[in-house]
């Protein structure tokens, strides 16, 4: 993946846009991490970035909070659900939480390539949904035995909206039951370093920390921001990336009310230096972004507008934190 961002959309990025990529999330609380559950970590490997979804209140608080003023897109949304069960043969309405690991790679000199799994965490009978993805693949899919589980790889091509509100393109999808209440999804290699990872898990407790720092979160991210990851973040302003290279590692957690939803993305840097330096580069793109906006057309205006208005820029130590919030049914405009 091509890691490209021009510096006039920087701010947008930090606000209108962060909100409608994570369609929810509340303030994180400032307190020491809380030491999540043992089934949290299991089976997810060393990860360079870690998020914690639950999909239940996803599926049943945020999306219809979200949609639940335009029935037809709330239709749509669930239609969608539906789509990628009939496709992978997995139901996603069976998941009550999902543990993703994802690990930076660079396969070129210009480009960064994500390697992501995901474990869902529920109840599954291995048999019954080793024959819904078989089924469902309609005889495009094969398995493979790897330390004694069975992992079912099926062709899909075709982009498909996960939990109903965003599109990926999924090429080729592996399905494992790791066990009675944990499913394994994403490529064969992901899969097979999940199972290597085993019940203890590999992520870093560091990056579990923060991705659970708020546990009342829909979603919740911890991420290191590496060297190499850096360099090829190209925002078109040498002041910018300056100050982007300082960030060590990023956090955040996204969460709903029947209402509003809201957005917390902090940005750990190595010194205090550092950060006075991001928090005022931040602030003048704050500016520029009411500039922005009104170029803007309706819908999306207006909720470029609110999560600008009430964007909230704070200091501590060597963090910054980015708090916004908007209305849940305002962010409808962005699901096509």
């Amino acid at each position: 993946m091509n890691i490209k961002r021009s510096g006039a959309k920087f701010l947008l990025a930090l606000s209108a846009l962060a909100v409608g990529a994570s369609f929810s999330a509340v303030a994180a609380q400032t307190r020491k991490p809380v030491a999540p559950p043992a089934v949290i970590t299991s089976y997810l490997p060393a990860s360079d970035a870690v998020a914690i979804v639950d999909v239940k209140r996803m599926l049943n608080e945020t999306m219809p909070g979200i949609l639940g003023g335009d029935l037809a897109k709330l239709a749509q949304a669930n239609a969608d659900v539906d789509k990628f069960k009939a496709i992978t043969g997995v139901d996603v309405r069976s998941v009550d939480r999902l543990a993703i690991g994802i690990r930076y790679t660079y396969p070129t000199p210009k480009t960064t390539k994500l390697e992501v799994v995901a474990i869902g965490h529920g109840h599954f009978d291995a048999p019954a949904l080793t024959a819904s993805v078989r089924a469902a693949a309609t005889g495009k899919s094969r398995e493979e035995k790897y330390h004694g589980a069975t992992i079912t790889i099926i062709d899909v091509n075709e982009d498909l909206k996960m939990l109903g509100l965003w599109t990926m393109h999924i090429k080729q999808l592996a399905v494992c039951v790791l066990d009675q209440s944990s499913l394994g999804l994403g490529t064969p290699a992901s899969v097979r370093a999940a199972i290597d990872a085993g019940k203890a898990g590999r992520a870093p407790a560091d990056l579990i920390g923060l991705a659970t720092r708020d546990q009342n979160a829909v979603v919740g991210f911890g991420a290191n921001l590496t060297p190499e990851l850096l360099a090829k973040l190209d925002v078109g302003n040498d002041t910018i990336a300056r100050d982007i290279s300082a960030i060590k590692q990023a956090y955040g957690s996204v969460s709903s009310t029947q209402t509003d939803v809201a957005l917390t993305l902090v940005a750990r840097t190595n010194s205090t230096e550092a950060v006075k330096n991001l928090s005022d580069t931040v602030e003048g793109l704050r500016q520029l972004g009411g500039i922005f906006i009104t170029r803007m057309t309706e819908p999306r205006k207006s909720l470029a507008e609110g999560a600008l208005n009430n964007l909230k820029i704070t200091t501590r130590g060597t963090e910054l934190e980015i708090r916004t919030q908007v209305t849940a049914a305002s962010l409808a405009a962005l699901i096509k």
